[in-house]
């Protein structure tokens, strides 16, 4: 019998019985055991010996250190083996199926890796004359056209730095262009339906304005009912925040009614780009009624995601909003291409600099080459593989998990927990998942769903690779429907067991304290 056709042990007995198996060295397998880099290294050791430099004299003035910084020190195959091992403790999308609902875990492709490190993109910095960048202005330009283009929308600021920041922008648009209205003051009120981002109502009190949410009604979508009472009263709306498709995976199917009700309140609406992956090359959304819209790169464009590093989320504008876009932007002339990087002349109705530079480089390369290597009909494909493999995660597992709406969905599938026996709560579902090999699914969001489980496993994923997820989770649903009480202690063959999260937020413990010499004596 083949390991695929096997399977992995997933009752009770059997995962406590492996759980239980300890090892001289602590590692499991081929999981190799690995401590803390201070706890491995040594200070007074090192991988390369270096010669003192003689006949130099030190340019520190006087500030040279008096004492070892203490930093470990190890050869360069331990050095190798510590950052592998660890690495081997991570999940990631080249390790399997991601299945975070709403982030959208997308490939990478490794053509757009090659093409951001070639030297004329990679290589270049922020500073240098304008005259020396031409290309990489120029594929600034036509990244925003490609932007453009998919969103039917006439302008672009491509400075946001990520998703939040491209909400930023939108919305301090919007506040831009309620002030050259003169109300400012007086329009203060923005809508916000519950099935929305969370950020978004933060964004919305951190540009100033009141939130006020809309409920959401029995199929997940904006309460019609509700929204319409919110608007009787219009004279302080300046707009609504709304998500399409909204974190329920599903399309707002009365968007056009939404738009015309904000439009005739003198609102403006803002939509988040976060799902634009389920419905690129589909659907424009300025054909919608949007005025503002953040596009995130990494879930729509494959570019990198996560990680805390370089992020980019361009924000597209209608043309109510097109004149008060962030500096810098990149123009055209008979003399080529050039940043207007200050407010006045063809920049004076700008609500001001968002970011230091005019965008991340590397991320600007990575979307482009996937947008040129895809085509236009290949991003529609995308989307329309997104959604399929969703529907197909759905239609597998309703028999034993509770879809939280009827119907189809659209890139996500969303359950809740009202399968689950007394006693077994989301959490132990998504913890006996990682026994099982996979990263969980986003868990508890969207509010609006009891005890929610939110599943997006993107366009890329195989029939086969979705099966056999489907066939990992079902497995631990079955159990959870069982009150099968092991998996309150799961996991159990992960590098961690179960930690106390919330004392990890609160108390994280930042600094290596190396043992005193009494403890040292102990052991």
């Amino acid at each position: 019998m083949t390991m695929n056709t096997q399977g992995r042990p997933t009752t009770p007995a059997e995962a406590h019985a492996m759980s239980d198996i300890t090892t001289v060295s602590g590692s499991r397998g081929l999981q190799q055991r690995e401590d803390l880099i201070f706890e491995t290294g040594c200070p007074n050791k090192t991988g390369v010996d270096l010669p003192k430099p003689k006949g130099t004299k030190s340019r520190l003035g006087g500030v040279t250190r008096k004492r070892s910084t203490d930093l470990p020190g190890l050869t360069e195959p331990e050095a190798v083996r510590h950052y592998v091992r660890l690495s081997q403790k991570n999940y990631a999308i080249d390790l399997g199926l991601f299945p975070l609902g709403s982030c959208t875990m997308k490939h990478n492709p490794r053509l757009n890796e090659k093409v951001a490190r070639m030297p004329g993109f990679s290589d270049i910095h922020p500073l240098q004359p304008q005259a020396t960048v031409q290309g990489a202005l120029e594929m600034i330009d036509q990244l925003a056209t490609w932007l453009k283009t998919l969103t039917g929308m006439p302008a672009v600021a491509m400075s946001p730095k990520a998703g939040a920041h491209g909400e930023f922008c939108g919305m301090m648009a919007i506040r831009r262009a309620l002030m050259a209205r003169g109300e400012i003051e007086t329009r203060t009120r923005v809508l916000v339906p519950a099935s929305a981002h969370g950020t978004n109502p933060a964004t919305a009190v951190q540009c100033g304005f009141k939130v006020d949410e809309i409920k959401a009604n029995k199929r997940g979508r904006v309460d019609m009912e509700d929204f319409r009472a919110k608007l009787e009263d219009s004279s302080d709306i300046a707009g609504i925040m709304l998500t399409n498709p909204n974190t329920c995976g599903l399309f707002e199917t009365d968007i056009r009614e939404i738009a015309d009700l904000i439009h005739d309140a003198g609102g403006y609406f803002y939509c988040d780009g976060a799902n634009f992956n389920a419905i690129v090359g589909r659907v424009r959304p300025g054909d919608l009624g949007v005025d503002a819209m953040h596009i995130n790169l990494h879930k729509t464009f494959s570019t990198p995601h996560g990680g805390g590093g370089p992020g980019s989320g361009p924000t597209v504008l209608s043309e109510a909003l097109a004149d008060y876009a962030p500096v810098p932007f990149v123009v055209k002339d008979e003399d080529g291409f050039r940043l207007i990087e200050e407010v006045d002349g063809k920049g004076e109705d700008a609500f001001g600099r968002l970011a230091a530079f005019h965008g991340q480089m590397g991320m600007f390369v990575r979307a482009l080459t996937y947008m040129l290597s895809h085509g236009a009909d290949g991003l529609k494909q995308a989307a329309e593989d997104a959604v399929l493999n969703a529907n197909y995660i759905q239609a597998r597992l309703k028999s034993v998990m509770t879809p939280a709406f009827e119907g189809h969905c659209m890139h996500e599938a969303l359950f809740s927990d009202a399968f689950t026996a007394e006693g077994i709560e989301t959490l132990d579902i998504a913890k006996a998942l990682i026994d099982e090999g996979y990263h969980p699914m986003t868990m508890y969001f969207p509010l609006v769903v009891h005890g929610a489980m939110l599943i997006e496993p993107t366009e890329t994923e195989s029939k086969a690779e979705l099966d056999r997820f489907c066939d990992a989770l079902e497995s631990v649903a079955r159990r959870a429907a069982q009150g099968d009480e092991s998996m309150k202690g799961a996991p159990y063959l992960a590098p961690m067991r179960r930690l106390d999260e919330t004392q990890a937020a609160r108390k994280p413990v930042l600094r290596w304290t190396p043992p005193s010499p009494e403890q040292i004596a102990a052991e």
